[in-house]
């Protein structure tokens, strides 16, 4: 099995040939090649390669399948005897990208 730990927007993620990662939105239309060179750790047939800190050569190719957003969060400030009362929600933008190959360049 082939899989590597890959670094986007200050967060890490396991990226498997063949799968699929939602990282935070990038600026990337749907069907566009993204290639990502930030990558911690390399793992081939049993073979562990540990960047220091990034893999040297090691590069993920994959395709932007589409932009997606992430469950609704609510947030509620109350303030007892004093009538405050806020409620706001966010829902954080992702996108999904399909994995199609890791390897060395």
């Amino acid at each position: 099995m082939k899989y590597a730990i890959v670094e986007s927007g200050g967060k890490q993620y396991k990226a498997v040939e063949g799968g699929a990662i939602e990282v935070d939105l990038l600026s990337a239309a749907p069907g566009e090649k993204v290639v990502i060179d930030k990558v911690l750790l390399f793992v081939e047939d049993g073979s562990c390669t540990v960047g220091t800190p990034l893999v040297k050569g090691v590069s993920v190719s994959t395709k932007v399948e589409g932009h997606i957003k992430g469950e609704k969060i609510d947030v509620f400030h109350y303030r007892p005897k004093k009538r405050i009362r806020t409620k706001t929600g966010h829902r954080q933008q992702y996108t999904r990208l399909f994995i199609e190959s890791i390897g060395k360049e």
